[in-house]
């Protein structure tokens, strides 16, 4: 009837609009709606044979990325003293910058492994035995370990000699400081294996060969050192005083006989 709309088929939809507009049926044309073709055409579209060559999801995503990436750096060229030029010299001077505290800061590593800060993070051992595993890190050549156990061996070995109590929550820092009570002479050496023992532990700083040598040297001179005993620091000092009386003749001296005729 006149003022009626053809009825098509979803899937010839886009082949009949195609051919309402070219003619090629000789007949009348065809007319179909614009939301229904463009429904039609949507769907046909939307058929797997048209997708087989679509950029998978991460291609999507990467792309996605560059963009804005590239986005994100054309401002900031814009922005930047020089352009492109100045944003590569800024660029060049951030990446030198964090070269620079990576050589000094060291590589990053988990926590420590006590979040107390001890010195000792296992089951209680000898001195001959840290002293054995420092030795053997050593000669593998894994200077931070060598360091840490040749730190405790000083430690154990203090501990067994009693010179430092038997005290598990003992920090190197407060080992070196008892220790510096006992034997007076080595307190700076004492200090700066505690240092080292920190920063190897603690700050994540990598450590050398010359560094476990200066910890392993003062672990061999503290076995040969002898102990500032309470007692002993006294003595000296009563043995002056007695001298000095019997020099200057004090109440303890003999007094010069006074006779007569």
């Amino acid at each position: 009837m006149p003022g009626d709309v053809a009825t098509v088929p979803p899937a010839d939809a886009a082949g009949l609009f195609v051919r309402r507009v070219s003619g090629a049926d000789g007949g009348a044309p065809v007319t179909i709606p614009r939301t229904p073709a463009r429904e039609a055409a949507e769907r046909e579209l939307s058929k797997g044979e048209y997708h087989r060559d679509d950029p998978s999801l991460l291609n999507r995503i990467l792309d996605w990325l560059w963009d804005h990436i590239s986005s994100l750096l054309h401002s900031a060229a814009q922005a930047s003293p020089g352009g492109w030029v100045g944003l590569t010299a800024i660029v060049c001077l951030v990446v030198l910058l964090a070269v620079a505290l990576r050589l000094r800061l060291g590589s990053p590593r988990p926590g420590p492994v006590s979040d107390s800060g001890t010195l000792f993070d296992k089951g209680p051992r000898s001195a001959a035995e840290h002293r054995a595993a420092a030795e053997a890190h050593a000669t593998a050549e894994r200077w931070d370990q060598a360091l840490q156990e040749r730190m405790r061996a000083i430690v154990r070995s203090l501990e067994e000699r009693a010179l430092l109590d038997h005290r598990p929550g003992r920090t190197a820092d407060e080992a070196a400081v008892e220790a510096d009570r006992a034997l007076p002479g080595h307190g700076e050496e004492l200090r700066s294996a505690a240092r080292s023992f920190d920063e190897v532990t603690y700050a994540g700083r990598d450590s050398d060969s010359s560094s476990y040598a200066a910890v392993r040297d003062l672990d061999r001179a503290l076995q040969r050192a002898r102990p500032l005993l309470p007692d002993s620091a006294a003595a000296p000092a009563s043995g002056a005083l007695v001298a000095q009386q019997v020099r200057a003749g004090g109440p303890d001296a003999d007094a010069p006989d006074g006779g007569g005729s």
